[in-house]
């Protein structure tokens, strides 16, 4: 990832910015903003590194951020833990929910509540990150790898019907990059299989599909406060849970302390002291962290995505520049970068021509190639896993690898920025005859 994460720092001032803008302006005047930086034209971004810094500047950390810890540290206690829970559990309409030291954690326990035998299969994208997978190993569960649609990056329904097998009792869809896979058709297919739904929001918090929040509509799901994630806390992470036999289990799996607080009846109140093998508590001064950001979740999507749609709404109107279809009844956010992807055929140029003539121009552009699971050599050894999972060929994973541009995620209000950039990308089509 090329985004720039600090706690604070100066910016550009509005008047330097302006002045770049002004010099911008007046080497289009002159003549020289047609030619491509690549053969000595004048690039179309002039504004300094720093301008993008600023502008992708994440997390952003205030007085309410400061204030949250401070309490913590004034007064000491796990409160925070609860309230943070209390508050989520309220946000995103789900009767249970439990906090981790991380989105891995949550992972691991949402797959040990699952209660499944060794050697069952959960169906799962090799597009993500290896968090949603490797866990899974730990319970004897074996992961079965499924493509996904080349233009959203997300779980591909109907090549999960295709590599269903008889041990598949369960299927973990990526909403990724914040974008909501096909929620009604996943489910459709959950039930119409009688397969366990579960979500991976680590992406995507405060995203909906339907008018429904993404992680309410899986069985179980986790969410991520990792430091560059859309809600961040440093470090943390979230499991919601829609039934308490699931949310027990988790719980006792990494809490020892929680089952005391388990009704009488629950069969894992016993475990209270020892839980079942692990201690996964998020830290209170992140948890207070991760409350003070959710207070400002909807805000901050919102505006991060008008900010996109004030770029991508111009440059995907140029030749086979496309970005990932949002369905219009869904809410997507975004998260880390601004994926968009090349018809080569259509541009006329190849990826690797249009991105090395943007950052020449200016822009912090680069081909997107994401690790595919499915490829890496954990996967190949059968000690460890109950069985060897398949390792498929997945040609959308391969395609969007192909094809997929990224550009920075502006965190901050960037007006001057997304001008010069949409320049840039208008400059480079007028020129992409010569990139050929």
């Amino acid at each position: 990832m090329s985004r720039h994460f600090s706690n604070g720092g100066p910016g550009p001032s509005r008047r330097a910015v302006l002045g770049a803008a002004a010099v911008a302006l007046a080497a289009g005047r002159r003549g020289d903003a047609g030619t491509l930086a690549l053969e000595g034209g004048s690039p179309a971004v002039t504004l300094a590194k720093a301008a993008h810094a600023e502008a992708s500047r994440w997390p952003l950390y205030g007085s309410d951020e400061e204030a949250a810890v401070l309490e913590v540290l004034r007064n000491p206690g796990y409160g925070p833990i609860d309230d943070l829970e209390r508050d989520w559990r309220e946000r995103f309409g789900a009767p249970f929910a439990k906090a981790h030291c991380n989105g891995t954690s949550a992972i691991a326990a949402m797959f040990f509540a699952l209660g499944l035998p060794p050697g069952s299969e959960v169906m799962v994208p090799s597009y993500t990150f290896f968090a949603s997978i490797v866990p899974m190993r730990l319970f004897g569960l074996v992961p079965v790898f499924v493509d996904v649609d080349p233009r959203t990056l997300n779980f591909d329904v109907a090549d999960a019907r295709r590599r269903l097998t008889p041990n598949v009792k369960a299927i973990l869809p990526v909403h990724w990059m914040g974008l909501p896979c096909p929620m009604d058709d996943l489910s459709a297919f959950a039930q119409e299989k009688g397969l366990i739904l579960l979500e991976d929001v680590a992406h995507a918090p405060g995203a909906s599909y339907r008018g429904k929040p993404l992680g309410a509509w899986g069985r179980m799901s986790i969410f991520s406060y990792q430091t560059t994630k859309p809600l961040p806390a440093l470090e943390g992470g979230m499991g919601m849970y829609q039934e308490r036999a699931d949310y027990e289990r988790a719980t006792a799996f990494g809490h020892s302390d929680v089952p005391a607080r388990f009704p009488a009846d629950s069969r894992y109140r016993r475990y209270a002291g020892t839980g079942l093998g692990l201690k996964l508590r998020m830290n209170p001064m992140a948890a207070a962290l991760a409350r003070a950001q959710l207070g400002k979740l909807d805000a901050r999507n919102a505006a991060g995505a008008a900010q996109v749609r004030r770029l991508n709404d111009r440059i995907t109107q140029l030749p086979g520049l496309v970005e990932p279809p949002c369905p219009a009844d869904a809410t997507r956010i975004y998260y880390a970068n601004n994926i968009l992807f090349l018809d080569e055929a259509t541009a006329g140029a190849t990826r690797a021509a249009v991105v090395a003539a943007l950052r020449a121009e200016g822009v912090q552009a680069r081909e997107h190639r994401y690790p595919l699971q499915h490829k890496l050599p954990l996967y190949a050894e059968p000690e460890w896993w109950h069985h060897p999972p398949t390792i498929p060929e997945l040609p959308g994973s391969d395609e969007a690898n192909r094809t997929a541009i990224a550009l920075p995620y502006f965190t901050s209000e960037a007006p001057e920025l997304i001008e010069q950039y949409t320049r840039a990308f208008e400059k480079v089509w007028a020129n992409r005859a010569k990139l050929s």
